[in-house]
């Protein structure tokens, strides 16, 4: 039963391995496969526009600010970066379906895709937990971090604010190994269905 336990977690979580593929729709009816984007760095941003962690992030811009820094400032001539956010919520569940999706994408004038995965098959393949949870891949398609935007929930620190997902995205772009390629992601539950 141990040994199952760690081959699952090692499935849903294959942090330095090959990212799983997958084939999603987004709210614009765009398919997006992620080997499509071999070559670039992807950042796939856990997404339920009605968790208040979501709305915090989004309301406050903080996640915008990353979204910025990363596809304009900061992105280096040999690599790109795409930003996707998923949305595995069942239908029925807080923050779920095309409806909620397209209008959080308007009220938060949002300039990448949310992908659709209502059938949560996506999100359990990575071991989506939260929203908002943070995967960066890199050119090479590797999984190389997993967890929280940062240490701050709903901005808040007991230390000096740390944005993990910078920090793994800057040494990608800088061609070093990610320092802390795995955090505990923090938010809503990832809304699947039973």
């Amino acid at each position: 039963m141990t040994v199952f336990l760690f081959i699952l977690s090692v499935l849903a979580n294959p942090i330095g391995q090959k990212a799983p593929d997958f084939k999603l729709v987004d709210t614009e009816g765009t398919v997006h496969q992620l080997s499509q984007y071999e070559g670039k760095v992807v950042v796939l941003e856990w997404f339920n526009p009605g968790c208040p962690f979501v709305k915090y992030v989004h309301d406050k811009g903080v996640m915008a600010k990353n979204y910025e820094r990363f596809t304009n400032d900061k992105v280096k001539s040999e690599a790109s970066v795409v930003w996707l956010a998923v949305n595995s919520g069942a239908s029925g569940k807080q923050g779920a379906g095309l409806k909620a999706s397209q209008k959080a994408r308007e009220k938060w004038a949002l300039s990448y895709p949310v992908l659709l995965d209502e059938t949560g098959q996506v999100g359990k393949l990575y071991g989506a937990k939260t929203t908002p949870q943070m995967f960066v891949v890199d050119q090479k398609g590797v999984l190389v971090y997993a967890g929280a935007l940062d240490n701050a929930p709903m901005g808040k620190s007991s230390e000096k604010e740390v944005s993990y997902l910078k920090e793994a995205l800057d040494s990608v772009l800088d061609g070093v190994p990610v320092e802390l390629p795995q955090t505990k992601p923090y938010g809503c539950s990832v809304k699947y269905a039973q």
